[in-house]
């Protein structure tokens, strides 16, 4: 590797560190005779996580960090007296490579300043990735991201190679978005997502008739809205990502807790760090929506529009309806195991089928891997005490859960820990 691409390597990581959609899933793309590379094995590539949850195991890189977008909330916006760098398509074809080989990484996530315009800019990009494709046979992990306002012609051929696409929609809504960044528009941003939606249906119809059909996007699409950096309250947002999910065949939402690079803009907020805990109960809520069966109204509403930062959702929704509790574990169906704080999707799936047996009791669930301290007062089973959150009351047992929690500082970066997780 060359000086020269060596510093350009160092300036365009560095401007690539703020995006967090990155993490790979879904698809598996398997090596062939004389190919380089693969993603068997169910989550796609191997990948490490920081503290905070993000993503760091790809070769995460901009094409360039020049752009013709002055975003206020974006390091690379045209205004910044920054250090810009482009690379060749050659060059970083042969950057991933050579990285590959050296065993620093697994996978690709690729994306880019504009420059020029939209089309010009994906042109070069869907150029890196088919020769990786087609020239070198690579068949590891690649996530593209799709420039807002590309043409339906470059974005269905980038479908072809990528195992991911994404579109950032950044902002929530089309007023605050026009607010930081005038020149963009969420029509330039749903017009990709609905080319490469239709280019996902279209290949599933078309494997269906023929298996040699080339893939579309196996992996689906992602997208990423940054959290803190305008007025939107939990409920926009996550009205935003519900219907991402229903409309778009979105495969996941990403939140991005607002960090203030451009302090001098008095359009900004001024906050000292990411709001990372908002951040991580948006996850569980999320979480919630795409695993536990439950709709965003019912998570957040207009007598509480924001999350609790204090609890988790899940727990929150269960305190503020105690009438659908205590959940009779050996009777209930599944979706309303699914509601009891403390049990997860796989401990649900194992009450519904070892209850077949027999009639469960406390030590049972305890060995299913549900969290006693949270479910024991929102059920009741064979051999459990009737000292449910009506006894209790939802404000004491509030009170039991979240104090542990204060003894830890609220100023420390938290992992994003999904509901009933642990």
């Amino acid at each position: 590797m060359n000086d020269n691409v060596l510093e350009k390597l160092k300036v365009l990581a560095e401007s690539a560190k703020y995006d967090v959609s990155c993490s790979s899933s879904g698809t598996v793309r398997k090596n062939k005779a004389g190919g380089l590379g693969n993603t068997v094995g169910g989550m796609g590539i191997c990948h490490s996580f920081t503290e905070d949850g993000r993503c760091v195991s790809l070769l995460k890189i901009m094409l360039t960090n020049f752009c013709i977008y002055d975003c206020a909330y974006c390091i690379n916006r045209r205004s910044n007296d920054i250090r810009r760098a482009t690379f060749t398509v050659q060059e970083l074809v042969d950057l991933t490579i050579e990285f590959y080989r050296r065993n620093y990484i697994e996978g690709l996530f690729l994306s880019s300043g504009v420059i020029n315009n939209p089309d010009y800019t994906m042109e070069r990009m869907v150029r890196v990735v088919k020769e990786l494709r087609t020239v070198h046979r690579y068949n590891g992990y690649i996530h593209m991201k799709s420039i807002p306002g590309a043409s339906r012609e470059l974005v269905n051929e980038a479908g072809l190679y990528a195992d991911r696409m994404s579109v950032n929609l950044e902002i929530p809504t089309e007023t605050n978005l026009k607010l930081l960044a005038p020149e963009k528009d969420h029509r330039s941003v749903y017009r990709p997502m609905r080319y490469i939606q239709q280019g996902m249906q279209q290949s599933i119809e078309d494997r269906r008739k023929f298996r040699s059909a080339p893939r579309f996007v196996p992996a689906g699409q992602s997208t990423q809205m940054i959290v803190g950096a305008t007025s939107e309250n939990d409920k926009d947002i996550l009205r935003v990502s519900s219907i991402l999910y229903q409309q778009t065949r979105m495969r996941r939402v990403y939140y991005s807790g607002f960090i203030p690079v451009n302090s001098y803009d008095t359009r900004l907020p001024a906050l000292k760090q990411a709001p990372l805990v908002r951040e991580n109960r948006l996850y569980q809520a999320d979480w919630l929506m795409r695993f536990y069966q439950y709709r965003a109204d019912e998570i957040v509403d207009d007598a509480h529009p924001d999350l609790d930062l204090e609890i988790d959702p899940k727990l929150a929704w269960a305190l503020r309806h105690p009438e659908m509790f205590p959940v009779d574990i050996n009777k209930a169906d599944y979706a309303m195991i699914l509601r009891v704080p403390g049990i997860g999707v796989k401990s649900a799936q194992f009450i519904v089928t070892s209850r077949r047996y027999g009639k469960l009791n406390a030590s049972q669930l305890k060995k299913i891997g549900v969290v006693m301290k949270k479910a024991q007062y929102f059920i009741t089973c064979n051999e459990l005490p009737m000292y449910t959150v009506h006894e209790a009351t939802p404000e004491y047992v509030r009170k039991i859960l979240i104090e542990p929690k204060k003894k830890k500082s609220d100023d420390k970066q938290l992992p994003i820990i999904f509901p009933d997780s642990e």
